[in-house]
């Protein structure tokens, strides 16, 4: 499954909801270019971590587990990711900040939550030593 394809298609439907026009295409490579690692996959460790430094480890643990996912914020993502990264994503997709935002809170988690599902986001950071280092950073 391609993760940032699924992410685009999510975050394509929010800003199309809004009135913008949003190709997936563009709103996938707009995407690698904010959340993406080496390779243009997600940044699982950035994220991850970055969420676990924000006092949200219980968030990460939903969504790296098979049940529901809890909610992020607006402002937690704009936390997680920057403004400087938020505004080169609304400017790319010609959108304003807040649509942006509202589109990453229901895409994110979904994101990682289906990369966790089936054991594929171990292949994505690296293998099982990957995940147990982040899994040791839940559970400080």
């Amino acid at each position: 499954m391609d993760i940032m394809k699924m992410g685009a298609e999510i975050l394509s439907q929010k800003l199309q909801g809004g009135g913008a026009s949003a190709d997936t295409d563009a709103v996938k490579s707009a995407l690698e270019g904010v959340l993406g690692g080496e390779g243009g996959g997600l940044d699982y460790g950035s994220i991850i971590s970055g969420l676990q430094e924000g006092g949200l480890a219980d968030v990460v643990g939903s969504w790296l587990g098979d049940g529901a996912n809890e909610g992020i914020s607006s402002n937690q993502i704009q936390d997680l990711l920057g403004s400087d990264k938020i505004g080169q994503l609304a400017s790319a997709l010609n959108s304003d900040e807040g649509s942006i935002l509202s589109g990453l809170q229901e895409a994110l988690p979904q994101m990682v939550d289906k990369s966790s599902s089936g054991g594929s986001l171990l292949d994505s950071v690296g293998g099982l030593g990957a995940v147990a280092g982040l899994a040791k950073g839940l559970f400080k």
